[in-house]
């Protein structure tokens, strides 16, 4: 049987300080973005700079390893999946934005560096991107013999966060 996969593996360096927040049901939450460059020559032998901004989001004991310790500058290996959500603006109308739900991240630069960062990318102003849903507890068996856990899953379906004050932004 065919397998899908859903997997994101970024390195780069973060445009701003991490925003953390915690859900209403105590859930600690932890946005930040990532600037990654890559470079080119085209066939005239230009070269070429191209980058993009990922928005990353981390849940839990990671999240708040990632506000303890990453700043502007730092530059980090992230690991995850893909995930686009949808919901309706102040006008109604739908909107979308697709983040990076971090399981995995990495710090690459030394303290020093963290301290004097050496690239300074200019963030782009944060487009609304609506509520962040907390995860669901995951199911009380995983099916591959390893037993219950009691870890928050990102995989199953979110719950939306109702109040406006619990917004990681």
């Amino acid at each position: 049987m065919a397998r899908d996969l859903n997997k994101v593996m970024l390195i780069g360096y973060l445009g701003a300080d991490p925003e953390m927040r915690y859900t209403s049901q105590g859930s600690a939450v932890t946005t930040y973005s990532v600037a990654s460059s890559r470079s080119w020559k085209s066939s005239d032998g230009v070269q070429h700079d191209d980058t993009e901004w990922f928005r990353i989001v981390a849940w839990d004991k990671l999240g708040e390893i990632c506000n303890q310790y990453l700043t502007k500058g730092t530059r980090v290996y992230v690991e995850g999946r893909l995930q686009t959500r949808k919901w309706q603006d102040r006008d109604g109308q739908d909107r979308y934005t697709t983040e990076v739900i971090a399981n995995d991240m990495i710090i690459l630069s030394s303290k020093q560096d963290r301290l004097s960062p050496s690239r300074d990318y200019d963030m782009p102003v944060d487009e609304d991107v609506g509520p962040i849903e907390e995860p669901v507890q995951a199911p009380s068996g995983n099916g591959n013999g390893r037993g219950s856990s009691s870890r928050r899953s990102t995989r199953n379906v979110p719950q939306t966060i109702e109040n406006d004050e619990d917004l990681p932004f």
